[in-house]
């Protein structure tokens, strides 16, 4: 089977966030693809084959950890694989725990992925998240997976100095810090914490943008913005917000391709 590492939401290699890529040759068992995913040790890793009958790619993902409902750079790594490859159409689908997804590319090369919107609303903070965190917040929320937390500025989301022990204490997938941006070749900024799934910090999260985006379009009043995501790696992401569906825009980048032989 062959395997890849691709950086996402990137032009650049070793920018953005790098995801596993294996497409499968049939059907395998959930241990073994957990275990790709522990020795490749990306944030996640893409399991993919062709559907039936020229029906929906089915697409899985992994941390080194744990199976997880929803992940954009690593369905972003896979349809730049597929796209370079030859094989895909010119718009994927993909059959995951998230519903159908489907990636289309333009003539430029840039990627579009159509995501569900995971809405926030208001929420009380459990017992040791501030203090884990390691920052003030000035609003806090949280959807099914994470909580989103607004800082008062982008110096405050970029020296948040988390306790990752204390954080995966949380019941929650993960930790979305965010504020404003103070520039102007973005909107928006965060960073992602979700030590509790094994991935302490990721460098540029899709699924996190998915509740970014309406979030930040409602407090901008604009439905196309741009969001940069302020890890070591970096990245960005434009977004635009459909009602209940965020598009998730970017590019990807091949670092290295080669064969499973586990």
């Amino acid at each position: 089977m062959r395997i890849y590492t691709v950086d996402s939401f990137t032009d650049r290699v070793f920018r953005g966030n790098p995801a596993g890529v294996c497409l499968l040759d049939g059907s395998m068992p959930d241990a073994w693809m957990q275990s790709v995913a522990a020795e490749m040790r990306h944030s996640e890793t893409a399991f993919v084959r062709a559907g039936e009958r020229n029906g929906p790619y089915s697409l899985r993902w992994f941390t080194p950890a744990t199976e997880v409902a929803l992940c954009g750079h690593a369905t972003l790594a896979t349809a730049h694989v597929l796209y370079s490859t030859g094989t895909a159409p010119q718009t994927l689908e993909f059959s995951t725990k998230s519903g159908i997804l489907s990636v289309t590319r333009d003539a430029d090369g840039l990627l579009t992925m159509d995501f569900p919107a995971k809405t926030v609303t208001e929420a009380t903070p459990p017992e040791g998240l501030i203090e884990a965190l390691g920052a003030e917040s000035v609003r806090i929320h949280r959807n099914e997976w994470d909580y989103l937390i607004e800082l008062e500025d982008e110096g405050a989301v970029r020296s948040a100095s988390p306790d990752f022990t204390a954080l995966a204490a949380v019941d929650a997938r993960g930790v979305i810090v965010t504020a404003e941006s103070a520039g102007d070749e973005a909107d928006y900024v965060s960073r992602f914490f979700a030590p509790r799934v094994g991935v302490p910090e990721d460098p540029v999260t899709g699924s996190a943008h998915c509740a970014l985006a309406p979030y930040w379009s409602a407090r901008l009043g604009r439905d196309a913005l741009v969001g940069r995501q302020l890890s070591e790696r970096g990245g960005e992401i434009h977004t635009t917000v459909r009602g209940d569906r965020v598009d998730l825009t970017g590019r990807a980048v091949t670092v290295l391709s080669g064969e499973l032989h586990a």
